[in-house]
């Protein structure tokens, strides 16, 4: 692979096509968690104080309304299993009255087991209010002559309870030592968040929208594209906005309308008289004289057209949809019939909205110049950075890097770095990159793999 492709071929960074918006190319840790869009920042703060409200809401629920009922109904079952071994116990209570006693009315399904031996307290791995509390009434109540299992079985709880000469064996439903308000208090309050940003989210994008509109709006009218079904939406700030970049779109379009139609006038009035001369001095007899005075009308000529060419601009040219490839064979066949030698190579078919003749000015500018000032052109047309890039390279003298900007500015020619006898009035370069803005691109000049100047053009798709 030849040194010039493999610049052409070799991936560029973003800045050095002179179009990077301004983002950091490294963010810290933290930023590169956070949304970028102003839809999702919106979300977040909308999210983040609905997160916390839920985190404190279920704490203070959990620490203070579910402690405080679980240990109550503990409490009141650990009465009543107190109340059934005070039966058992009673000379005066049979044990079968007793039993049936605590299935109908303390609703505990009770054994008594003579000589059996107390087991051991069964607790979850990781710890429960539930038999914490329980262990705690039933210690208060019975002393440690008991045990209790919360986790063998999944819907009951059972307790054991040392009678001395035998073994009392009870299992209650978890119902007695839970309060359904739990999961409606959970439910409601996930439910209604979920319902709240739910609406709080429909409502930030009807607004994030207006403000996206309004933004595609202002980039259109920047790359030349109009929007008639543009208006004002979304709340009052927005729609202010809206209406604000309404009225400057009307007063830009006016002062560009009087302009032209100025340049017009200034146009007419100055070929008239030029026209004139031209005339008289065809009737004169040939002299070195009439020669000399020949060759500054038709300067004057390209100078006039040079200045109305850079102060009317596009304009009043719109923007269509053109087929790339055969915009630049155009413009490569016009800079050959001029006698420029243009080595042309387009990768893949590309269509763009574009102003035909503004953008083929654009190119023919940028190839007559390398033209000018080197033996070879060569032209490489293909897609990079999410854009079309257009490289034009010469094999000239090139520009020092330290005044490549400089070219930019109108009416501008380096006479130290190119041939002050060539013709121009240093407007091409500055007709180029106001071409290429007006498309949403950007024109850039660097040193060629030929040897002399690279005129680098990017153009968003």
């Amino acid at each position: 692979m030849s040194t010039y492709e493999e610049s052409f071929e070799r991936p560029r960074r973003l800045e050095d096509l002179s179009i990077s918006l301004g983002r950091p190319e490294r963010l810290p840790p933290l930023k590169r968690l956070l949304p970028r869009g102003f839809l999702g920042r919106s979300v977040l703060i909308l999210l983040l104080p609905l997160v916390l409200l839920q985190v404190i809401s279920a704490w203070v629920f959990y620490d203070r309304h579910y402690d405080t009922t679980t240990w109550r109904l503990a409490q009141g079952l650990a009465g009543d299993v107190e109340m059934m071994v005070r039966l058992l116990g009673s000379p005066e209570m049979p044990e079968e009255r007793a039993l049936a006693l605590s299935q109908h009315i303390f609703w505990l399904r009770a054994e008594v087991v003579p000589g059996g031996q107390l087991g051991v307290s069964v607790e979850p791995r990781f710890g429960s209010i539930l038999h914490e509390r329980l262990e705690t009434a039933l210690m208060e109540r019975l002393g440690p002559r008991f045990a209790i299992d919360t986790v063998s079985l999944p819907k009951d709880v059972q307790i054991q309870v040392n009678l001395g000469d035998s073994l009392l064996n009870l299992e209650v439903s978890r119902k007695r030592l839970f309060s359904v308000t739990t999961y409606i208090f959970l439910m409601w309050m996930v439910g209604s968040s979920i319902v709240l940003f739910v609406v709080a989210f429909l409502v930030m994008r009807i607004q994030v929208r207006a403000i996206t509109r309004l933004a595609q709006a202002a980039d259109s009218f920047g790359k030349g594209r109009d929007l008639p079904d543009f208006t004002p939406e979304g709340a009052d700030e927005v729609r202010q906005a809206a209406a604000a970049f309404i009225q400057m779109r009307e007063r830009i379009k006016r002062q560009i309308q009087q302009r032209t139609t100025m340049l017009a006038g200034v146009s007419h009035d100055l070929r008239t008289p030029l026209t004139r001369m031209k005339l008289e001095l065809a009737m004169l007899r040939d002299a070195p004289e009439i020669a000399s005075l020949k060759q500054d009308v038709q300067q004057m000529e390209r100078m006039i057209e040079g200045y109305l060419a850079f102060a009317r601009g596009e304009g009043g040219e719109e923007t269509k949809l053109t087929f790339l490839a055969d915009l630049v064979d155009r413009a490569v066949a016009d800079a050959r019939r001029e006698g420029a030698t243009v080595d042309l190579h387009m990768e893949q078919p590309v269509t763009l909205p574009l102003k035909p003749e503004a953008f083929r000015r654009c190119l023919s500018n940028l190839i007559a110049n390398g033209a000018r000032y080197g033996k070879l052109v060569s032209l490489r047309v293909g897609l990079r950075h999410g854009g079309v890039e257009i490289l034009v390279d010469d094999d000239g003298p090139g520009i020092p890097q330290e005044q490549r900007e400089e070219v930019f500015k109108p009416f501008v020619r380096l006479e130290d770095s190119r041939n002050p006898d060539t013709g121009g009035t240093g407007l091409g370069l500055s007709i180029s990159r106001d071409v290429a803005h007006s498309h949403g691109g950007e024109l850039t000049l660097s040193e060629s793999p030929l040897g002399g100047l690279r005129a680098r053009l990017w153009l968003p798709i």
